[in-house]
């Protein structure tokens, strides 16, 4: 349901909503969830160059924003008066590997500079996403716990370590409603691989449609954490409305769907396209797959505020592929 900017009941509706970094993987397919939850201008979508497709964002407001930018970001914050910021702009895995230096300048200053902000115009609440990275070679890699021992290995998780330990920090000095969620993989259809070390299980999709052979940068039993699209914006949307007194962790809470390796996904795509073939090659993706959690418990999200997945992957294979060979030239 739509209501006014100037309610303030959260657990209904946030009045207006800002989305930076609305242009990757996670936020096209978030703005299209919350504009169909609220009423679409009060979504605005915000990324530093404006999406490839213009009808990807298209039916509400969408901004140029370099979260780097704090002066923009006030004015933006002024203008639209949101009550909830999702801060999802960052340099993922593998990219941040090759520019180290950016990676933890945007992903770590980002965080802070949107933190301050919301603080200082006094915003509802915050949604800023943490990862499967935050772990590293000495955890648990089998069903790893909500608390562990958290010693990544790569720019990307160092950031979102001391990221999740920021949120906690703004939460318990400033009282800001700040929520995250440590992402696995994230797999969907509407946009092309990004840069992370576990966007092989999308891109093999886009190879099997288009009847190619996919060359996979993993190795062939690399058991990796993943999750469809629908089941991460179910999540981030729940986490979100659910009412404050749920939410017991406030640095990220562990989220898990689904684990497979390579050969599991190529064989459920040959149950559709029996001819698919795959190869493989692995590259320096495979060191940080090899430090990263192999299943994830999230029994603390189901408890706190129930969450449950609705993919597996054989449904999620059938999905993605109805969806692709959909959008297929004719």
């Amino acid at each position: 349901m739509a209501t006014t900017p100037g309610d303030t009941d959260t657990s209904v509706l946030p009045g207006s909503v800002l989305v930076i970094g609305a242009c990757g993987q996670l936020g096209l397919e978030l703005v299209a969830a919350l504009r169909q939850r609220y009423a679409p201008h009060l979504v605005v979508a915000a990324d530093v160059r404006p999406p490839k497709n213009p009808e990807m964002l298209a039916g509400g407001p969408f901004e140029l924003l370099d979260v780097l930018d704090r002066t923009r970001l006030d004015k933006l914050i002024r203008q639209y008066r949101p009550k909830q910021i999702y801060h999802l702009a960052a340099l993922l895995s593998a990219t941040a590997e090759k520019n180290p230096l950016f990676g933890w300048q945007l992903n770590m200053d980002g965080l802070l500079i949107v933190l301050e902000a919301a603080v200082a115009h006094g915003v509802a609440q915050v949604y800023w996403p943490s990862s499967i990275a935050v772990f590293g070679p000495d955890t648990p890699r089998d069903h790893t716990p909500q608390v562990t021992i958290m010693n990544p290995n790569t720019v990307y998780g160092i950031s979102k370590l001391a990221g999740e330990q920021w949120c906690e920090w703004y939460h318990r000095k400033h009282g800001l409603d700040v929520r995250s969620l440590r992402y696995p993989g994230l797999i969907g259809y509407k946009s092309l691989p990004g840069g992370g070390t576990t966007d092989y299980a999308v891109d093999i999709y886009h190879k099997a449609v288009a009847g190619s052979t996919y060359e996979c940068f993993l190795e062939e039993d690399t058991y990796l954490p993943m999750m469809y699209m629908p089941d991460a914006l179910k999540a981030t949307l729940d986490l979100m409305h659910a009412p404050a007194e749920q939410i017991k962790v406030r640095t990220s809470y562990n989220l898990g769907a689904m684990s497979f390796s390579p050969a599991e996904i190529t064989a459920s795509i040959q149950k559709h396209i029996p001819g698919f073939e795959v190869t493989y090659k692995p590259d320096g993706r495979q060191q940080i797959a090899n430090s990263w959690p192999a299943s994830i418990d999230d029994s603390k999200a189901r408890q706190d505020w129930g969450w449950q997945p609705d993919f597996d992957l054989d449904k999620m294979t059938a999905d993605m592929l109805l969806h692709l060979k959909e959008m297929q030239p004719a």
